[in-house]
């Protein structure tokens, strides 16, 4: 555990700076705005989608977009103004007058093993809002921001679920206090669905899905009104909307998060047999909105998994001898792993990521009294925009323990 503790305190003074900032302090509401209008076609027959995006308002604020596409699944490309196309790269530069750009993109996507993380059929469609618009730098007019709105038109008879808040048109307000340009992002699901709403804390729940899937809707309600206060406890910014999609094969059969979302196979149980949690490790991971600097995925994975543990056990779903007998289990299969220090975390280095992260726990608590613990570098790391890096990480281990220089 010292050793442990010894080097990422190394690492950190040896940086001597971090790639984490704060979050702006200036409110993007107070800026003026430009409008973003995102259309989309669902074309279930070609499994495409047709975008349209178009400065409704204050046009001539913006100098340029550009888009990183992949180019296997967007292509089709029309615009007003100029635009220009090479290998991954889009730039778009608008008119002062009727700005828009127009393309289509295959909603189809396969994961390595030949599942699907994006799906489309003639009754329904799931996928991210991400694929629907790739991410863009923009460069406009200082001291503005946008305000944007999104319309899906999908098959008569389908309905439209997003993470989103809707207004009375249908059309949905997307909204990212973190950004200065909003594009849509999260997991989204249409067509013939099924969906079940319920408030919890201070969070909007919906669960969705296609009907005739196996979704256990109610279960999940059920299982996030016992566990996801002790979430909101763990977490004071966890989201005020969360959505969870759901379906089955031929989507991946495991879990995914999304900013106030996440994608659970409909086959995947709330606990599993050895008393962690799919869906709680993924919420963990929609609180944070947090990833892996070099070498630091085992931080951002560990304690997804540490903390699922932790929600089960804190909320008395999981009892305590089920509880030690989890971490048991883990501690034995992260002996199968050499090292933490890897580029992507996952079996049993993620669950060697548990132990470690347990010892450290256990170590802040002595160091401070009682007084903290790794809650306390939770909530900081929270907090923060930007990957996580072992640096940072060590220097808020510090600061718990009440080591600090």
């Amino acid at each position: 555990m010292r050793a442990v503790l010894s080097f990422l305190l190394l690492v950190a003074t040896l940086a001597g700076c971090t790639l984490i900032q704060s979050k702006p302090d200036t409110p993007a509401e107070e800026r003026p705005a430009f409008n973003l209008f995102y259309t989309v076609w669902i074309k279930p027959e070609e499994k495409v989608a047709t975008v349209k995006i178009s400065l409704t308002r204050n046009p001539e604020w913006v100098n340029w977009m550009r888009f990183y596409v992949d180019g296997d699944r967007h292509g089709e490309f029309l615009s007003s103004g100029e635009l220009l196309i090479e290998g991954d790269e889009v730039l778009w530069t608008p008119p002062d007058e009727d700005a828009w750009l127009q393309y289509d993109v295959r909603l189809e996507s396969r994961r390595s093993n030949g599942r699907y993380d994006g799906y489309i059929t003639d009754d329904w469609a799931l996928f991210r809002a991400d694929d629907l618009v790739p991410p863009v730098r923009t460069d406009f007019k200082d001291g503005t921001q946008s305000r944007a709105k999104l319309e899906i038109n999908v098959p008569e008879g389908w309905s439209v679920v997003t993470r989103y808040p809707q207004y009375t048109s249908g059309r949905f307000k997307v909204d990212d206090e973190d950004r200065l340009v909003d594009r849509p992002t999260g997991w989204l699901v249409m067509g013939r669905i099924g969906t079940r709403r319920e408030t919890i804390g201070g969070t909007k729940v919906t669960v969705s899905g296609p009907v005739d899937q196996g979704i256990r809707r109610m279960d999940m309600i059920a299982f996030l009104r016992w566990t996801l206060p002790t979430m909101q406890d763990l977490f004071p910014g966890f989201p005020d909307r969360l959505l969870i999609v759901s379906a089955d094969d031929p989507m991946w059969r495991g879990a995914l998060s999304a900013p106030n979302s996440l994608y659970l196979h409909a086959d995947r149980p709330m606990i599993s047999g050895n008393g962690t949690s799919t869906m709680i490790h993924e919420l963990v991971h929609v609180a944070m909105s947090a990833r892996g600097g070099p070498k630091a995925d085992w931080i951002v994975e560990g304690l997804a998994e540490f903390y699922s543990l932790e929600v089960l056990h804190r909320s008395g779903t999981l009892s305590t001898e089920r509880y030690e007998d989890a971490h048991e289990e883990l501690a034995e299969w992260g002996r199968q792993a050499d090292s933490l220090e890897v580029d992507r975390s996952h079996g049993p280095i993620t669950a060697k990521a548990v132990a470690t992260l347990r010892s450290i726990d256990a170590d802040i608590r002595e160091q401070s009294g009682g007084k903290r613990s790794l809650d306390d570098v939770l909530r900081s790391l929270a907090e923060l925009d930007g990957e996580i890096t072992r640096e940072k990480f060590a220097e808020l281990v510090d600061q718990a323990r009440g080591t600090s220089g």
